[in-house]
């Protein structure tokens, strides 16, 4: 089975999130699978966010934001 590629890059934006979810996760201490679990999320799914890989809808955004304890607007600082 090929991997699929993705026709445009990933914007900056989605990368530079991934990156402040995973800077949230090592502040507080917390597991990945942890917060994917919180988040009702599978815990490959929320790799992907963190590695800038996927994108997310905004109800996800907002599930992790709970599952960090955090408000959504800590994501984007």
């Amino acid at each position: 089975m090929k991997k699929r590629i993705r026709k445009s890059e990933m914007p900056q934006e989605i990368i530079l999130l991934g990156a402040r979810i995973h800077l949230i996760l090592k502040e507080k201490n917390l597991k990945q699978r942890d917060v994917a679990y919180d988040a009702d999320l599978d815990v490959e799914n929320l790799r992907k966010y963190i590695k800038g890989k996927q994108e997310m809808k905004i109800s996800t955004l907002i599930k992790i934001a709970k599952a960090l304890n955090v408000k959504i607007e800590e994501l984007f600082q």
